[in-house]
């Protein structure tokens, strides 16, 4: 390779690690304001009605726009079983088992909770890529852990028998995601927006059945039941997702997984400015920890 195209090629992977790192961001932000908003919902609608509400709409809405801008929807046979796999893994678990967790848990002890997810990418990558961690790595998720650590410590969160099942969920919920994260890295043989409405779709019909068949039907809802609904649908089950697999496809597993080590923080500073939840200094001092982490991981890009 010439030296002009040494250099076209690295202003290219610098410009797609850009993209990717915007990407996370965005991820991040929109799943992190979701949990305060998913609160409120829960105050008018049952878990899984409204999780599977929301992202069988938005399927079909990336399903709809898809085919308006000429994509194929088509879904090669050879494909459906890691289709299926990935949409449970990618949804079904992730966004299913921590809404269902918040039958036993608060929105903020899920959150933390379900945000061991980096710790479990990085145990899965070392056999299955061989990313064995490196002292920056370590380093960054010791700093990341730290940070939810202190946060779990400033909310006084107690997991005890009687929320065991609610953690076992959100346990679930991250290990399954982080396998996802790294075995799936590679994107599905399909148009990039029809792969997101395909995995959100099958992820969540099954959520939608189950709330329609076994939960309550929700009361009327209100102004602002209808934005949250309006919110959930369009931004963590559409925008963000979108997102979180355009990173997958320009960053390394460990990074993205580290990067949502953001989004409890997020979370909790969302809740406080919209619900009135007290902040404090630890809360502070566990959002320097976590941005510190979160600072390390993305320089090692």
């Amino acid at each position: 390779m010439t030296a002009t195209g040494s250099r076209s090629f690295a202003r290219l992977a610098a410009s797609q690690r850009a993209i990717g790192v915007v990407c996370l961001v965005i991820t991040s932000v929109g799943w992190g304001v979701n949990w305060p908003v998913m609160k409120m919902l829960l105050q008018e609608w049952p878990p899984l009605l409204a999780r599977g509400s929301a992202g069988v709409l938005a399927a079909i809405g990336m399903g709809a726009l898809a085919l308006a801008r000429g994509e194929s929807i088509a879904v090669p046979a050879a494909v459906v079983p890691r289709l299926l796999a990935a949409a449970f893994v990618n949804v079904f678990a992730w966004m299913g088992f921590s809404t269902l967790s918040l039958l036993w848990l608060q929105a903020g002890e899920a959150a933390l909770l379900v945000y061991t997810m980096p710790i479990w990418a990085m145990l899965f990558a070392w056999p299955m890529l061989g990313a064995r961690p490196d002292a920056a790595g370590v380093a960054a998720l010791a700093l990341g852990f730290a940070g939810i650590a202190v946060l779990l410590g400033s909310q006084g969160v107690e997991v005890g028998v009687q929320k065991m099942p609610g953690a076992l969920l959100t346990l679930m919920a991250a290990v399954l995601f982080a396998f996802g994260t790294v075995v799936w890295r590679t994107p599905l043989p399909l148009a990039a927006l029809s792969s997101v409405a395909w995995q959100v779709g099958l992820g969540c019909l099954p959520m939608l059945m189950y709330g329609i068949a076994f939960e309550p039907t929700p009361r009327a809802s209100s102004a602002a039941g209808w934005l949250a609904m309006a919110y959930m649908t369009i931004v963590p089950m559409g925008v963000c997702y979108l997102t979180w697999f355009a990173a997958l496809r320009r960053l390394p597993p460990q990074t993205a997984s580290m990067s949502t080590l953001l989004v409890p923080v997020v979370g909790v500073l969302a809740a406080a400015f919209t619900l009135g939840e007290p902040l404090g200094t630890l809360k502070w001092i566990a959002l320097a920890l976590t941005l510190g982490g979160v600072a390390i991981a993305l320089r090692r890009t």
